[in-house]
């Protein structure tokens, strides 16, 4: 969809931070993380919400995700993730999206009231970079 930011960003017509890449899926930096690292994975088609998602994406969707809460302890030393998905409600781009936000005790995150962040200059390419060390290399998940 043209008028879809997900779908720009994985056609490459808008600029992302992607740490992860399948024949399916791609996952990339929030550009407005709650924490540093947040990430969103999304399916290459536009597909909007998660009971819309066809029963042959699930487990590789689900398989990424797992991927993806791992990177955030292994390669940006988090202690857990916040994994969420909205549908429809609170769904700020009507494009299926999972979140996975890094996680330390302690660190200000209450209930549903997600406070939004900001990289500083050249900081978010070394955030992907960290995820992108940990995942490896671009393969099929599933």
């Amino acid at each position: 969809m043209a008028d879809c930011v997900f779908c720009r960003i994985v056609s490459g017509d808008l600029p992302g931070h992607t740490v992860l890449e399948t024949d399916d899926l791609v996952a990339f930096l929030d550009a407005r993380p709650v924490f540093k690292g947040h990430v969103l994975l999304v399916p290459r088609t536009h597909i909007e919400t998660l009971p819309d998602l066809p029963a042959e994406l699930r487990d590789g969707f689900l398989a990424a995700a797992q991927r993806l809460a791992t990177a955030a302890k292994e390669g940006l030393g988090a202690q857990g993730s916040f994994v969420a998905v909205n549908n429809t409600v609170s769904q700020s781009v009507p494009h299926l999206h999972l979140h996975v936000v890094p996680r330390t005790k302690g660190d200000g995150l209450r209930g549903f009231f997600w406070p939004r962040t900001k990289y500083a200059g050249g900081e978010a390419e070394s955030y992907a970079a960290r995820l992108r060390a940990v995942l490896g290399p671009d393969e099929e998940v599933g």
